[in-house]
C-alpha cells in the first residue's frame, strides 16, 4: 500500500487523519503474524446469545464497541451498551445506526462503579449476562497514577461484580497477559480484579497486546510513519503476544458462550513477536518505500521484555480444536482475601500508597513494583 504521495499536499496532523487511520484498518495482521486466524467456535453456536439480555461496560472502547457491533449483529433480547466517555458514546451510537437490526440498543452514558447506576441498570434492564471491557490500560501513565488504577481497575470490577452477584447475571471480564507474573500497577490490578470475577463464579478472559486498538503500539508506529519520525521500541529484544481486534471480539463472545463457573481462558498463542518487527511491517505497509528508521530508546517503568500468558504455578489445557485454552488459576483463602480487599479500601481511601502497595502485593502474587512506584512510595511515606 503507496500513500507517500498524500505526504507532500497535507499536513503532519492531516496524513494521519486521512491516510495512516483507513490504512490501519484495512492491514493484513495475520502476514505480520505469519498464522491464519484464531479459531473459537462455530457461528451456530452463538444462537444462545440471541436469548441473552447483555450489558457491555466500556462499549465505546476499541473492543467494547467492536462487540457491541458484533453483538448487535446477533440481535440479542436486550443490549445495553454503558460508556463513561460522552463523546466515545455518541460516536458509538452513530456507528451502530448503520446497522439494521430489528431492536436498537439502550446507550447509558455512566460509570461501570456507580452502584446506583448499577442498580438501576439491573431493575429496569434485567441483564443476565455482563461483558466488562472498562478499565484503565496505560501501563507507564499507571505507573505514576497507581491510586486511581486500582480504583478503576479493582474496585469497580468489585462493584460490578456485587451487583451481578446480587441479580445472577453472568460476569466475562476482560483481562490481559500483563496480569501474569506482574510488574506494572496495571497487570497487578487486572490480576486482583480476575480473581475478584472468579470467586463470585465469573469468567475471566486473557487478551495478548490487540493490534490496532486506541493507542496500542500499532497506533502509535502508525502516528510515527504519518509524522516522517523513526519509530520508538523500547529495546531490541522486546517481545509481546499479539492478536487482532477481530480475534478479540472473537473469544469474548465464545467466552460469553461457553463461560463455567470461576473460569479463567486466553487464546492459544504460541509465538511471540519482537516489537521491532512490528515496527518495520509497518514502515513496509505504510512508509510508501521509505526506508525504516527505528530508534532504540529504553524500557518504560512497568515495561517487561517479554509476557507471557499464564504464570509458572498455573495449568493450562486447550480446548479441542479451538484456539482456546482454559487455565487453572490459584485462588487466595476466601477470608483472608476478603480482609486485604478491605485495607486496601481502607488505604485507597486514606490515600495511603504505601500501605495501598503492601495489600496490592499481597493480592496480585508476584507483583513486583516499578522503581517508579516504590519511589512515590517512599515520598508518600515522608509527606505523613
Amino acid at each position: 500500500m503507496n500513500i507517500s504521495g498524500s505526504f507532500a499536499r497535507r499536513s503532519k496532523a492531516d496524513a494521519y487523519t486521512f491516510c495512516v487511520i483507513p490504512a490501519l484498518e484495512t492491514l493484513d495482521w495475520h502476514r505480520f503474524l505469519g498464522r491464519p486466524a484464531l479459531r473459537f467456535s462455530e457461528p451456530a453456536a452463538q444462537s444462545n446469545l440471541r436469548a441473552r439480555r447483555i450489558l457491555v461496560t466500556g462499549a465505546g472502547g476499541s473492543i467494547g464497541s467492536a462487540l457491541a457491533c458484533r453483538l448487535q449483529q446477533i440481535e440479542p433480547g436486550r443490549l445495553i451498551l454503558l460508556e463513561a466517555s460522552e463523546g466515545r458514546l455518541f460516536g458509538l451510537q452513530g456507528r451502530l445506526s448503520r446497522l439494521q437490526v430489528a431492536r436498537e440498543p439502550t446507550f447509558v452514558l455512566g460509570d461501570a462503579g456507580d452502584a446506583d447506576l448499577l442498580e438501576e441498570l439491573f431493575a429496569e434492564h434485567h441483564p443476565d449476562l455482563v461483558i466488562h471491557t472498562a478499565a484503565y490500560k496505560h501501563v507507564p501513565l499507571l505507573e505514576h497514577q497507581p491510586l486511581a488504577a486500582i480504583e478503576n481497575n479493582i474496585f469497580v470490577t468489585e462493584t460490578l461484580a456485587a451487583a451481578a452477584a446480587k441479580r445472577d447475571a453472568q460476569v466475562v471480564f476482560l483481562s490481559t497477559d500483563k496480569a501474569v507474573e506482574p510488574a506494572s500497577v496495571m497487570g497487578a490490578t487486572k490480576r486482583v480484579a480476575e480473581e475478584i470475577v472468579l470467586a463470585k463464579g465469573g469468567t475471566a478472559v486473557r487478551l495478548a497486546n490487540v493490534l490496532a486498538s486506541s493507542d496500542s503500539v500499532a497506533e502509535i508506529f502508525a502516528r510515527q510513519v504519518a509524522g516522517g519520525e523513526p519509530l520508538t521500541v523500547t529495546q531490541r529484544t522486546a517481545e509481546r503476544y499479539f492478536i487482532t481486534i477481530a480475534e478479540a471480539v472473537d473469544l469474548l463472545v465464545c467466552a460469553a458462550e461457553w463461560a463455567e463457573t470461576g473460569q479463567l481462558l486466553a487464546p492459544a498463542l504460541s509465538v511471540s513477536h519482537r516489537i521491532g518487527d512490528l515496527a518495520e511491517f509497518m514502515v513496509r505497509e505504510l512508509g510508501g518505500g521509505r526506508p525504516a528508521q527505528i530508534l532504540y530508546t529504553h524500557p518504560r517503568p512497568g515495561d517487561k521484555e517479554a509476557e507471557r500468558m499464564w504464570a509458572g504455578n498455573e495449568s493450562a489445557v486447550q480446548a479441542d480444536g479451538q484456539s482456546l485454552v482454559s487455565i487453572a488459576a490459584r485462588l487466595h483463602e476466601k477470608h483472608a482475601w476478603a480482609a486485604a480487599l478491605d485495607r486496601l479500601h481502607a488505604a485507597v481511601a486514606a490515600r495511603e500508597l504505601p500501605a495501598a502497595l503492601d495489600e496490592l502485593r499481597y493480592l496480585a502474587p508476584g507483583y513486583r513494583p516499578s522503581a517508579t512506584v516504590l519511589a512515590l512510595a517512599s515520598r508518600s511515606e515522608l509527606r505523613v
